[in-house]
């Protein structure tokens, strides 16, 4: 009696179960992985996928940063970070009793040194909203490869890495100016109401975007305009279908969905190049998109909003 009703209560996750064994490695796979001299990908494939765990790190870093500024004990921070981000030196963390002490024995020895030296000192995380301190180590103060000080910090870094690698180039280097545009818009928007001052705000731009100079130079007219969500006039043509979403009446979709919505179809575009690392960054950002989806869902259906679980966000 029990069979007959299986289709109806698990038929579909088995569905989706006998479609993840497919993916399981297979006695030819063994034999191919058994040929290999290394466990390191070659360069420059071993550089790239460095450059997309750099990221994590950093949001690892400012995760632990916050706990311990709050006296969370640092055996419970850990299990929270990113498994992308993680790097031996996190697991030293508890010898740290306080910011200083996290500074010293931690981050200036990190693979992210670079992005600390010069523009993080061991005082600022007593001062400095985490936040600011997460935008001022994306802008950071590295040299991207061409040593061109105008082009800085961890998506400096990367751009300029990526500006020599043939085809990946048209690919990446969109990607990575459009990460810097929407830090630099969600900086401005955010510090609005706030004591950060243009000079503030033009601290942490990253300087490697298409689009931020009217932020950086902080135009009053443009820098208004976008305070009160009249985007549409002084937006650039990338980012059009974004320049709506600033002040969004209710059940619309929030400027963070559509820069979502613009990331997804630029992860997509990625695909379409061959000899391209662009689409090792791309899987990485579509499985983070699908897992928001499917965080979105099973919360709606959990608050049983079932109106609004259409709201996620289609890949393919």
């Amino acid at each position: 009696m029990t069979d007959m009703f299986f289709n109806v209560n698990s038929g579909y996750l088995e569905g989706l179960l006998r479609g993840f064994r497919a993916g399981i490695l297979t006695s030819q796979d063994y034999t191919n992985l058994s040929q290999c001299e290394t466990q390191q990908a070659v360069e420059p494939l071993f550089t790239f996928l460095d450059y997309i765990t750099y990221g994590y790190m950093i949001d690892n870093i400012v995760l632990v940063i916050t706990g311990v500024l709050h006296n969370r004990p640092v055996r419970e921070l850990l299990p929270k970070c990113h498994k992308l981000g993680n790097f031996p030196q996190l697991e030293l963390i508890h010898i740290a009793n306080s910011a200083a002490d996290l500074y010293n024995a931690i981050l200036v020895d990190t693979p992210l040194g670079a992005y600390f030296s010069g523009c993080i000192s061991e005082g600022d995380f007593n001062e400095m909203n985490v936040e600011i301190i997460r935008n001022t180590l994306y802008k950071g103060a590295g040299l991207n490869v061409d040593m061109n000080p105008e082009v800085v910090g961890l998506l400096g870094d990367f751009y300029g890495s990526a500006r020599v690698w043939g085809t990946t180039a048209e690919s990446m280097c969109e990607l990575l100016a459009f990460e810097a545009d929407r830090r630099a818009f969600i900086i401005t928007i955010n510090s609005f109401g706030t004591e950060l001052t243009k000079d503030d705000r033009a601290m942490l731009y990253p300087k490697c975007g298409y689009k931020t100079v009217p932020l950086r130079t902080g135009r009053p007219r443009q820098v208004r305009r976008l305070r009160t969500g009249a985007t549409s006039g002084w937006f650039y043509a990338e980012y059009k279908p974004v320049s709506t979403a600033v002040a969004p009446v209710q059940g619309e979709k929030t400027l963070e969905d559509k820069f979502f919505e613009y990331e997804v179809n630029l992860n997509r575009n990625a695909f379409m190049y061959h000899f391209n690392y662009g689409a090792f960054y791309s899987y990485v950002k579509l499985k983070e998109q699908e897992n928001r989806n499917i965080v979105w869902i099973a919360e709606c259906i959990a608050q049983g909003q079932k109106a609004k679980i259409d709201n996620y966000i289609n890949i393919f």
